[in-house]
């Protein structure tokens, strides 16, 4: 059964693409590095807690803090979510491309090497080497803090 087969001709449609949402340890850390990259923090909430947060994830007596990231030139944001409790669990910080569930948030770059040197400079460095798609994209994946994986790519057409 194909996808198209499967998927229900009454289903609402999505209005637009809002956020992603990343679970951190460590959120100073991780808006430090997203807000390096070019994003600005658009909120925050301290110490959320309570019965929405319970229902929506399903982790009961959980509180957590919360903040939001976008770009200037985009409605889709990055949600980073740090739980004071209970306590996080550990991801694999070392997840390759191949491993299933969400493995990169990508990015549009306008000078992908400036932008490689700023991030080694600051310790990061890249999973594999930088590639290049039929003269059009130069990409590259970069280990950022806490094993997240970021695609940087820069046209190369334009």
């Amino acid at each position: 059964m194909s996808i198209k087969e499967s998927v229900p001709t009454t289903m609402p449609r999505i209005i637009r693409f809002d956020h992603i949402g990343i679970t951190v340890a460590d959120l100073d850390l991780v808006t430090a590095f997203f807000i390096g990259l070019g994003l600005h923090v658009e909120g925050r909430a301290d110490g959320m807690e309570g019965e929405f947060l319970e229902t929506v994830c399903g982790v009961k007596d959980s509180r957590t803090n919360i903040v939001m990231l976008k770009s200037e030139d985009s409605s889709v944001g990055i949600e980073l979510s740090s739980f004071e409790k209970p306590a996080h669990e550990p991801g694999n910080p070392h997840a390759m491309a191949n491993e299933l569930g969400l493995r990169s948030i990508a990015f549009e770059v306008d000078d992908l090497q400036e932008m490689l040197a700023g991030l080694e400079a600051q310790g990061y460095g890249l999973v594999g080497g930088v590639g290049e798609y039929e003269g059009v994209w130069k990409m590259a994946y970069v280990r950022g803090p806490e094993g997240l994986t970021v695609a940087l790519a820069q046209r190369l057409d334009i």
